[in-house]
């Protein structure tokens, strides 16, 4: 019998197929790129909220039987804050992030990265504190530190205000009856056979599970009801119907316009795309310009006047249309050594101008950050709000106008353009998504990277930011030609 953590017991929460494969089958988990950023950034905040507490302990053994062996010593020594305590209570080990000696025991405090308390949070603290009080430590609260968005960076490594606290006690208790059951539930799992689960919503929440690809093969996922947007409860009916692929639906049983339209173009083969669409866009003038940003996010705001979490724009591509058809593309991608928003404003502003739309693919992303950067530049800013409003939204014209079944209820730019212009797929490229691009620019930061990878990771930055552009002069023609 595999031994009980509180990870594996959340995992067992969110789906007992998924522990069971993690115990049992673990090489057939693939790991999503944004699961090693979280937990990069999980570590990094642990480490940041244990150097608050300078006078605090570190609980560091190599094994676990030491670990339990080091925090028992602790707890009969000097009173102060434990990093890591070691308990084990039911068949269950937990690590504690932080234990802050009070008046008659301690305060179990979980560090979390994100910028409020989540409900799978409670039960992760729930857990910690049923076992070391079971294990007898006297736990007068259970709190959650985390990430306070209201904090603004000063620049000068002290990060004194960067936690929330919340008193999550009473919600612990409340759910103090229950842990036995969630114990014995997963030893149940881990001492049969494979269960039987079908792929759902908890494949994705609270987190993207690493054996989805295991449950739900690329080769099998068809053209389920649920790609339908905005159709959920159609989906249900269509399977209670024993529908479970779009192709064999009957036109009858819809009745939206989009959802229809997306029934056809699956049981066809065949694009469908409304003349509407090139004639919005045939009514734009020129010089068009086709831009693109990328940005990145930290829950530890590293420069000044920066707070957690705001997207900082670090990298914008635009590709330049004349009426002649004359294409141009200019580009801008921060070096790396210090706050990059000043310098994208001023060379955004340059290359924008003042006359000709400006296409963006989902325009809400592209017009916050320049307000933002208005808002941080007020010199910068009579430039950057008259720019907005000349911003046009090509994904409301996609979405409404156009549909291939391959985008399979997609509207991405990464869904429809292999639809499109399927010679600009982004499936060789090294960077091939926001995230990626994030991780990027993040290596680019890092003091430790040596010239050679900084120049290659901006070459790679460079080519996808680039790519998400043209894929967008390429749908704009695409739409304007009025073929399908």
């Amino acid at each position: 019998m595999a031994g009980l953590s509180k990870s594996r017991i959340l995992i067992h929460r969110q789906c007992p197929k998924r522990l069971w494969l993690q115990i049992h089958q673990p090489k057939l988990a693939v790991e999503e790129a944004d699961t090693t950023a979280r937990f990069a950034a999980g570590n990094q905040v642990g480490d940041l909220a244990r150097s608050l507490h300078p006078d605090g302990l570190l609980i560091d053994a190599e094994n676990l039987t030491q670990a339990l062996a080091e925090t028992a010593t602790a707890l009969r020594g000097k009173r102060r804050p434990l990093f890591e305590a070691t308990f084990q209570a039911g068949g269950v080990l937990v690590r504690a992030d932080l234990l802050l000696p009070v008046r008659g025991g301690f305060d179990l405090v979980e560090v979390k990265s994100s910028s409020s308390v989540k409900d799978y949070h409670l039960e992760d603290a729930a857990i910690q504190a049923w076992v070391a009080g079971k294990a007898g430590l006297p736990v007068k609260r259970t709190r959650i530190a985390h990430i306070d968005t209201a904090f603004v960076c000063r620049g000068d490594d002290d990060y004194h205000g960067l936690f929330a606290h919340a008193d999550i006690s009473d919600e612990v208790a409340a759910r103090e009856k229950s842990i036995p059951k969630w114990i014995k539930a997963a030893q149940r799992t881990l001492a049969g056979d494979e269960p039987e689960t079908e792929p759902g919503e908890q494949c994705r929440k609270p987190f993207a599970c690493p054996f989805s690809s295991y449950c739900s093969p690329a080769n099998d996922k068809g053209y389920p009801p649920e790609i339908l947007p905005h159709g959920k409860r159609v989906a249900v009916q269509l399977r209670a119907a024993g529908y479970n692929d779009l192709r064999k639906v009957p036109q009858k049983m819809l009745t939206r316009p989009k959802h229809l339209r997306i029934l056809r173009a699956t049981k066809s083969g065949k694009a469908e795309l409304d003349p509407q669409a090139g004639e919005q866009l045939r009514a734009l003038g020129y010089p068009r310009y086709f831009m693109d940003f990328e940005t990145i996010q930290f829950a530890v705001p590293i420069w000044p006047e920066t707070r957690p979490y705001v997207q900082v724009p670090f990298q914008w591509s635009c590709h330049v249309e004349k009426r002649s058809g004359k294409i141009e593309h200019k580009a801008f991608l921060a070096d790396g050594t210090g706050d990059p928003r000043r310098a994208f404003a001023e060379s955004l502003v340059k290359v924008l101008k003042r006359v000709g739309p400006i296409l963006v693919y989902r325009a809400t992303f592209e017009r916050d950050r320049m307000q933002y950067l208005a808002e941080t530049f007020p010199d910068l800013a009579p430039a950057l709000r008259a720019a907005i409003e000349r911003i046009v939204d090509l994904l409301p014209i996609a979405r409404e106008h156009y549909y291939h079944r391959e985008m399979r209820g997609s509207w991405s730019l990464k869904a429809v353009l292999p639809t499109i212009a399927p010679e600009l797929a982004y499936d060789a490229l090294e960077v091939a998504d926001g995230n990626m691009a994030q991780a990027a620019f993040a290596e680019i930061l890092d003091r430790e990277t040596q010239p050679e990878r900084r120049a290659a990771l901006r070459e790679s930055l460079l080519v996808y930011c680039e790519r998400d552009t043209l894929a967008m002069v390429e749908i704009a023609r695409f739409f304007m030609n009025g073929r399908a």
